[in-house]
């Protein structure tokens, strides 16, 4: 198939569309950052309030479930996939319903809802993709549409977690593609990333907002594993299946309540994720924000300064964080990845204060335990944590893969066992003649 004059088309094809994409990608994630910086530090001083008063997160999150109620009830798509069915990247949407996914999508990144930026942007990169190449071209085999749309999200990804080779592979363990599908979209991703990173680059750089990608800094040097941080490797994994496993599950039951009153309980949810947030910075007196959003740019200030919570206040941190991640999934719109990554840390964090072990081991395998719990993609656990340690990602990689298959195992363990799809009747034998 590579060696056929169409594949060579559709590479040129997902390199042409891989610009413009990779722009409206860039584009919508500066806007959602410049909504935060809007929403919680502009408007109260607009307002002639001195700072951001205490009370300020409960307004905008029954705003936000107010918008995002409305988008999903009144306009196409359901304002994008369930994020508490997990991360999806089954079939791209119609052109007609990415307005529906983009609006609820900001309206919940934006005012603070606990998701990260990763579904509504898969979505994006691949309904603009199939869009116009239907659109450009229809009589493209629907085979090579469905390759080109996987290369639009491979693009819109692609440097939002710091790699674009591990947004590529993260897309292909999520869609399971293997076998000749594998080999198919492969290139075409791969080739669309890449020039997505530099789209990223170049407009991060020229605009001066940066990459918007998952990156750390002055990550402390790790020593080598040992036998104790091996033991509480078990211990982290067993942790973060525990802890996502109940996620999940209390996420899918708020889920169907939400869904029998759309409006009204999304907007109900989003005054529960202000209380929280409210609530954890009036108990520790740190940013209520430190509970809002998808946790992805607050990773490296968690690390940087873990010397300065208690352990009460990393507790609580997790516990507040975890709940309103559990809501979030339950009624808003955007990816389960960050927030997830962002709990695992705090995590990790907290048992750094236990003896025989070390604060950059812990945050690592609380990232990948944690990651693989609410994903079930180990791979991509084992890639974001080691990845995002830099030097140090070597170092702490056994103590990952550790934490992470016992997370994973421990998970599908605790999810109830689909019973087989029965069996067909066998045919009755020919009777002899």
């Amino acid at each position: 198939m590579v060696r056929t004059r169409g594949y060579l088309k559709l590479l040129l094809i997902a390199a042409v569309l891989g610009f413009p994409i990779c722009a409206v990608a860039f584009g919508f994630l500066a806007l959602v950052h410049e909504l935060e910086a809007l929403v919680y530090d502009a408007a109260p001083r607009a307002l002639g309030l001195a700072g951001t008063p205490w009370w300020w997160p409960l307004p905008m999150l029954a705003v936000a479930g107010l918008l995002v109620g409305l988008t999903i009830r009144y306009l196409p798509g359901n304002g994008g996939h369930e994020p508490a069915d997990g991360l999806s990247v089954g079939g791209a949407p119609a052109l007609a319903a990415l307005p529906g996914i983009v609006l609820a999508a900001l309206a919940s990144l934006g005012l603070g809802a606990v998701l990260g930026p990763e579904a509504p942007l898969i979505a994006l990169g691949g309904g603009l993709s199939v869009g116009a190449v239907r659109l450009l071209n229809r009589g493209l085999p629907e085979q090579a549409v469905a390759a080109l749309g996987a290369a639009g999200s491979f693009a819109a990804i692609s440097a939002l977690l710091g790699s674009p080779l591990l947004g590529a592979f993260l897309l292909m363990e999520v869609a399971g593609l293997a076998g000749p599908m594998l080999g198919m979209v492969l290139l075409p991703g791969l080739l669309a990333s890449g020039i997505g990173a530099l789209v990223f680059t170049g407009l991060g750089d020229w605009t001066g907002l940066g990459t918007y990608s998952l990156t750390l800094q002055g990550v402390p040097r790790a020593a080598g594993p040992t036998v104790a941080e091996f033991c509480w490797a078990l211990v982290i994994g067993l942790a973060a299946a525990c802890a996502a496993t109940g996620v999940r599950r209390l996420a899918l039951l708020l889920k169907g309540h939400v869904a029998r009153h759309r409006v009204p309980m999304t907007v109900a949810t989003g005054l529960v994720v202000g209380a929280l947030a409210v609530g954890f910075a009036a108990a520790t007196g740190k940013p209520a924000t430190e509970v809002l959003y998808s946790g992805q740019s607050a990773l490296g200030s968690l690390f940087a300064a873990s010397a300065g919570y208690s352990a009460g206040a990393l507790v609580l941190l997790v516990l507040c964080k975890g709940l309103a991640y559990c809501v979030s999934l339950s009624a808003f719109r955007g990816g389960p990845i960050f927030p997830a990554l962002f709990i695992g840390a705090a995590g990790g964090v907290l048992m750094s204060h236990l003896p025989g072990l070390s604060a950059t081991p812990a945050f690592a395998m609380g990232i990948g335990a944690m990651g693989v719990a609410m994903l079930r993609l180990p791979m991509t656990a084992v890639l974001l944590a080691t990845l995002l340690m830099g030097h140090n990602g070597l170092t702490v990689m056994p103590l990952v893969i550790v934490a992470v298959v016992v997370a994973y195992v421990a998970t599908l363990r605790f999810v109830p066992a689909t019973p087989p799809a029965p069996s067909p009747a066998a045919a009755p034998a020919p009777s002899a003649s």
